[in-house]
């Protein structure tokens, strides 16, 4: 191993990844740590061990003035018999030992080298080293976040008008922003099939006579917090040249699909580094989408947002039975997986 590049916004000071880095950095590997002091009730926490970083040799840099660094990411590059391979890590979730046992996360581990050089220059950038990046397979805020998830919302209705398969599925913690809200309501006017799982606040009305009367939202309140981000779309033009999209794996046939650390609020999309990856391996992609419309399903015990703004909770039947609770049913899934 030569070098290890980390984002750090919110973590503890027994975290075995801080450990790690410190030694790695006492090792002689070129180590650096992109802290975010200001992230909210850990402020002492961070400066506390960014200090004990610092003291190990950790080349410790606090990301880009006026801007929260709020991306999960990691790159580790390695000489093998081959040459250079950087292995990256995008995920939803805090490098923190203590949320990743009460947080559903999600996150891709690759060597793609599209995704090593992007999150190379990223990185580069965040430490001043190199001015703004383009991107292969990432959209990064508040660049291209917002404009990025809005232009494939508006591919989808263009979609929707020639009469070819259209859809958006979203799962996200919060979404308050209003361009990316109103890009919503003008897909579902096209026909576009819109599902949003929000966990917390929602600012958009679905199915209001014709607004929104092709939005579903749903929420799931369960045993751990869910805390990740998805963004799901169709992609029928995207094979065409004149709808095809930065940021994207552009495989063609297969749906665009996004992970990453931004919500669909103004501080997401406008004052934080943010960084979403797109996806594409198939079976990675399949999975994530079988994921948002279990999500949705009439058996899964969860909360409905009528056009009213009012929340119901759908926990029984129509016969009075408790309905699948979804973590529980995934839990359950994995454990049969691990026991073939």
């Amino acid at each position: 191993m030569l070098a290890i590049k980390q984002t750090l916004y919110r973590t503890s000071g027994d975290s075995p990844i801080v450990d790690a880095l410190i030694d790695a950095a006492e090792a002689g590997k070129q180590v650096l740590a992109l802290v975010e002091i200001k992230a909210r009730f850990d402020e002492q926490n961070n400066i506390s061990w960014a200090r004990k970083l610092e003291q190990a040799g950790v080349h410790v840099v606090y990301g880009i003035v006026g801007l929260k660094t709020h991306c999960k990411l990691s790159l580790v590059v390695r000489q093998e018999a081959d040459g250079l391979r950087r292995y990256c890590h995008v995920g939803t979730g805090n490098y923190n030992p203590k949320t990743a046992r009460l947080y559903t996360d999600l996150g891709l581990l690759t060597c793609d080298p599209d995704v090593g050089q992007d999150l190379t220059r990223l990185f580069n950038q965040l430490s001043g080293y190199a001015p703004q990046s383009q991107f292969h397979r990432l959209l990064v805020a508040p660049r291209t976040v917002r404009t990025g998830l809005i232009a494939r919302i508006d591919r989808e209705a263009e979609a929707a008008r020639r009469g070819l398969p259209a859809w958006v599925k979203i799962k996200v913690n919060s979404i308050v922003d209003e361009q990316t809200i109103d890009a919503l309501y003008r897909a579902s006017q096209a026909g576009v099939k819109v599902d949003l799982v929000v966990r917390g606040i929602c600012a958009l009305r679905p199915g209001v006579p014709g607004l929104s009367e092709n939005i579903r939202v749903r929420s799931i309140l369960g045993r751990y917090l869910e805390h990740a981000r998805i963004f799901a779309f169709a992609g029928a033009l995207a094979a065409q040249e004149e709808f095809q999209l930065p940021g994207s794996a552009n495989v063609e046939g297969q749906p665009d699909v996004f992970i990453g650390s931004a919500d669909l609020m103004h501080r997401n999309l406008i004052r934080r580094v943010e960084a979403l990856v797109s996806l594409s391996d198939e079976t990675q992609i399949q999975g994530l989408i079988n994921l948002l419309e279990s999500s949705m399903a009439d058996e899964i015990s969860t909360w409905h947002l009528h056009p009213d703004n009012t929340w119901t909770r759908e926990h029984l039947d129509s016969e009075g039975n408790p309905k699948l609770d979804l973590q529980q049913e995934l839990i359950n899934r994995q454990r049969k997986r691990l026991a073939l």
